[in-house]
């Protein structure tokens, strides 16, 4: 199903279909719709694509069976926050000082994303598209930070890093009754500006919104982005998830299956809707994760992948990641050579032909994927975690990794993907040049402008007035 050479029809067939995109649609203009599908904590080996033999994935497998799967996807940060920050923006998010998971604090524009970045969706409205911003935002919970103020002109979701999934625990109207970090968890949902009264299973109303505007923007050009909480914690399913898993024994693993399979079924829902309104050779869509699973926290697995979540291990940093555009680029493939989050934005632009004002880090991956660039898309990537003092340089099948701040590590991960063989002592010209060059970047990059989710109690102190403000 997933060959390892693309093969010169894909070359040639790939060519005339992107020549021929404008013709498609008069009122398309050759702009393709796009839809980014971010989940959160998935692990690495928890959908079907990957192998995963517990957890049925069909819907999501659809994404990688119309397109291409790519086994050695990464994130840029093994931590939420930075995570979306790079995706949004398609730049290591330390260039701008994004190194941390921020605080939810709404009187406070520096806990967020700067606005000296551009989103996606700021340079997609340039060339006419309409965008939407559904589900976790965790970009800056300040009132110029906010959805509809970084370039969308809908919002559906929560601006916090995690919430609650069932309606009966949304007991707060506004951000004035929060009293600490996570009771924002409990707040209603927003729909643009504005508190609503939601009835539906977190998820399932995420997905039904999605498909609403879907099927309210299929005239234009639009921009979907997606962010699921799931399967995040808290681990929560309703009973019609949970009961297709009884088969597993492990109470933590059974709701998280539940949990991956209520996202499962809208991402169906999502590409039957593509479908039926003849949107799906005209669409570019994603799937990926923000970042690995967190395995002992929410009952994810990784596989062979050493670590997960907040480490930068390949369990934490390399993920589920997908894509499908029927008719422009091949179907069934699998691709491995590695590639980054941040490569979205740069892609999504260059096939609507649009310019980012600020220099990209990711690169086009439509040749790499057709086949007429047969060369790797990333000499070079790179990692930071600032607070850890740990950071990873990859550089073809060799990553140089300090993931506690103390020992360096050098794998080679065509031969050990699992990271367990160190061969650092027996290459010091390798170690010395991957060191340069790490010592080179961090360079350019800056330290975090704000304080992160492990300084809650140092950043209230200096901030006593944290959640006064207005109603909203």
């Amino acid at each position: 199903m997933y060959p390892f050479s693309l093969g010169i029809l894909m070359i040639v067939i790939f060519s005339f279909n992107l020549s021929a995109q404008t013709s498609q649609s008069g009122k398309m203009e050759g702009k393709p719709n796009v839809i980014i599908i971010l989940v959160d904590d998935l692990g690495y080996n928890d959908v079907g694509f990957n192998g995963c033999q517990d957890i049925p994935t069909p819907n999501i497998d659809r994404i990688a069976s119309n397109g291409v799967k790519f086994t050695e996807g990464y994130v840029s940060n093994p931590v939420c926050g930075p995570s979306r920050a790079g995706l949004i923006t398609g730049r290591y998010q330390d260039r701008f000082g994004f190194g941390r998971n921020p605080l939810f604090a709404p009187n406070d524009i520096n806990q967020g994303l700067p606005l000296s970045e551009e989103t996606l969706a700021t340079v997609l409205k340039r060339e006419g598209y309409h965008g939407m911003a559904i589900g976790k935002w965790h970009l800056g919970g300040h009132k110029d930070l906010r959805p509809l103020k970084r370039g969308f002109d809908e919002f559906f979701g929560f601006l916090t890093g995690g919430h609650y999934y069932f309606p009966e625990d949304w007991v707060l109207n506004d951000l004035s009754e929060l009293t600490h970090q996570y009771s924002a968890y409990k707040t209603k949902l927003l729909k643009n500006d504005s508190r609503i009264d939601e009835t539906e299973y977190l998820t399932d109303a995420l997905s039904r919104e999605a498909v609403n505007f879907v099927s309210n923007k299929r005239e234009e050009p639009f921009f979907l982005y997606l962010a699921y909480n799931a399967p995040h914690t808290p681990l929560q399913a309703t009973e019609k998830y949970l009961k297709r898993f009884s088969h597993i024994e492990n109470k933590k693993r059974r709701t998280y299956a539940a949990m991956v399979s209520a996202v499962d079924d809208g991402v169906g829902q999502i590409l039957d809707a593509l479908e039926n309104y003849d949107l799906a050779e005209n669409t570019m869509v994603y799937f990926l994760s923000d970042n690995g699973g967190p395995e002992k926290h929410n009952g994810s697995d990784n596989g062979v992948l050493r670590e997960g979540k907040g480490w930068l291990y390949e369990g934490g940093i390399r993920v589920p990641f997908a894509m499908q555009w029927k008719g422009m680029i091949p179907a069934g493939v699998a691709y491995h050579k590695p590639v980054i989050s941040l490569d979205i934005f740069a892609t999504v632009s260059a096939a609507a032909k649009a310019k980012p004002k600020n220099k990209l880090d990711g690169v086009n991956l439509l040749p790499f994927l057709a086949g007429t660039n047969n060369a790797t898309p990333h000499k070079t990537l790179y990692w930071r975690q600032f607070d850890k003092e740990s950071y990873a340089v990859r550089i073809g099948d060799l990553k140089l990794v300090n993931a506690d701040g103390n020992l360096e590590e050098l794998f080679n991960l065509s031969k050990d993907t699992g990271e367990l063989t160190n061969l650092i002592n027996d290459n010091p010209k390798i170690k010395k040049k991957y060191s340069r060059l790490m010592e080179a970047w961090i360079k350019e990059l800056k330290d975090p402008l704000f304080l992160g989710l492990s300084h809650d109690k140092q950043y209230n102190s200096a901030h006593p007035n944290r959640y006064q403000i207005e109603k909203y």
